[in-house]
């Protein structure tokens, strides 16, 4: 593993596939010219609106935003992240939220289809039942063992909640952990950090969390603020609240430092 600039790309999506794309490639060409080897976008990059009109046009979604993916990969000659777009699931009438990795190849090297799926009811009168179009994926996460760029292990928003997810990945090897999401203005202003920098310190990993921000649709707003975090739990990027990109270092000095300093995942008592 070597030292690299990683991205974590911030995004307004709206119920517009083609404007959604041409924005993602804007902003990974940004990351790029910055010096990012490692990019990230986040989850409903290539749509995002209501339930229905996500389910109506999910094939088209699912075979663009692939192609999508794996021509950026190879145009930039990046390895990137596409955190959470609808893929039909056979003849159910739902979608599986998948987070692919990309090589520069434009090879697929993981894929993820999100366990955790967000039905809540929110106090500011926002209620999600992502479970209505949403089939929950049944498979833990895999780590793709990069010798440039280290363990990488993909979830997706809502299961950062869920820390055995992130252990599992930490146990497999994961140097860095992405959590592309879509969180929501409400929620994200008083948990959003903190979870991030919780995975990040409890599993001694670097935590990259590519965003969207602002308002989509309707009454939809998320909270912004697309991150990388170090293993310490320091942040070292923030985009805001505006479309952009963080752009931070993965240093493997540092992520050994860390893991030297508290070597708590040695020290589990339970599996």
């Amino acid at each position: 593993m070597k030292s690299y600039l990683a991205a974590a790309v911030q995004m307004t999506s709206l119920p517009d596939l083609d404007k959604n794309l041409a924005q993602a490639e804007e902003l990974i060409e940004l990351a790029v010219r910055r010096g990012a080897e490692l990019v990230s976008l986040p989850e409903n990059f290539a749509f995002l609106g209501t339930e229905e009109d996500k389910i109506e046009q999910a094939g088209a979604i699912a075979t663009k935003t692939e192609k999508f993916l794996k021509t950026a990969a190879q145009k930039f000659q990046v390895t990137l992240v596409g955190g959470g777009f609808p893929v039909p699931v056979g003849k159910e009438g739902k979608v599986y939220n998948t987070a692919l990795l990309v090589g520069p190849n434009g090879e697929e090297l993981s894929r993820y289809e999100k366990a955790h799926l967000f039905d809540v009811d929110l106090p500011d009168g926002n209620t999600y039942r992502e479970s209505r179009t949403v089939m929950a994926g049944v498979k833990l996460p895999d780590v793709y063992h990069s010798e440039q760029l280290g363990g990488i292990g993909l979830s997706v928003c809502y299961d950062v909640r869920f820390p055995e997810l992130y252990r599992h990945l930490s146990k497999l090897g994961a140097d860095v952990l992405f959590v592309p999401a879509a969180f929501t203005a409400y929620t994200g202003k008083d948990h959003w950090q903190v979870l991030l920098q919780a995975r990040a310190i409890e599993n001694t990993c670097y935590v990259i969390a590519p965003a969207q921000t602002g308002t989509h649709y309707a009454m939809r707003q998320t909270h912004g603020h697309a991150m990388i975090i170090d293993p310490w739990g320091v942040i070292l990027a923030d985009a805001g609240d505006l479309p952009g990109v963080a752009i931070a270092e993965i240093s493997p000095q540092r992520l050994a430092r860390a893991r030297a300093q508290m070597p708590s995942l040695q020290h589990r008592v339970f599996a």
